[in-house]
């Protein structure tokens, strides 16, 4: 396949690239410095670009006859809250000008149940369990609130886009651990009990889901 995959830099946006290569597929690789990938495998086409103030014509030529578009864009810290929306929203205008539907996207394990504009009172989620629900989840939301909000607006923002088939792949607490390939995943919930998992499987997880057309329009949470 074709893929571009955006924020290939990243801690899960790297996993992608080398797992995408390694799986062989012809790769596109979106970052705002080159020279982060200066040793990463060859034949990846790198191309330059500021999703927080882009060049559309420059976006648009990196899904140029993409057959999907990956994306581990996040903030780094609590000032980048805000890039995920921002962010996304700049790659799907490029996927609408070039006719490019499938995109798969990272969110966070608690952002169903995290106000958007769209949804200002989203219901419980069933995969949570009393303690998550009533003790971890609220405390979370309370510290990464800017962040979490940034998360649930860029979920939203493809949920009511009606053209594209998008997947978000929604991971609890990363981790650096190697690639385990024993996740599990569940649709529209969390997975119970799930509180961490690797980078390495988040990424392996976003890649598998584009072989499975029903993750089409689903959010997929991934735990260990």
């Amino acid at each position: 396949m074709r893929l571009t995959i955006f924020a290939a830099s990243g801690g899960i946006g790297r996993h992608l690239l080398r797992q995408a290569v390694a799986a062989g597929h012809d790769v596109t690789a979106v970052v705002r410095n080159p020279a982060s990938l200066a040793d990463e495998p060859d034949g990846v086409r790198v191309v330059a670009a500021d999703l927080a103030t882009p060049d559309p014509a420059v976006l648009a030529d990196a899904v140029d006859k993409a057959d999907a578009v990956l994306s581990g864009l996040g903030p780094r810290s609590m000032a980048e809250s805000g890039v995920a929306s921002r962010g996304t929203r700049e790659i799907v205008t490029a996927m609408r000008a070039r006719g490019v539907r499938r995109i798969v996207v990272v969110s966070a394990a608690p952002i169903s149940t995290v106000a958007a504009p769209g949804r200002p009172k989203p219901p419980p989620d069933p995969g949570e369990g009393p303690v998550m629900r009533y003790l971890a989840s609220p405390l979370l939301k309370a510290v990464l609130r800017k962040p979490y909000v940034d998360l649930a607006v860029m979920e939203e923002l493809l949920r009511d886009g009606g053209d594209l088939d998008w997947t978000v792949v929604r991971p609890p607490r990363l981790t650096d651990k190697p690639l385990t390939g024993t996740y599990r995943t569940a649709y529209g919930r969390s997975v119970r009990g799930g509180t961490v998992v690797p980078r390495a499987d988040v990424a392996h997880c976003m890649l598998s889901v584009l072989q499975q057309p029903e993750t089409i329009r689903q959010a997929v949470a991934v735990a260990t």
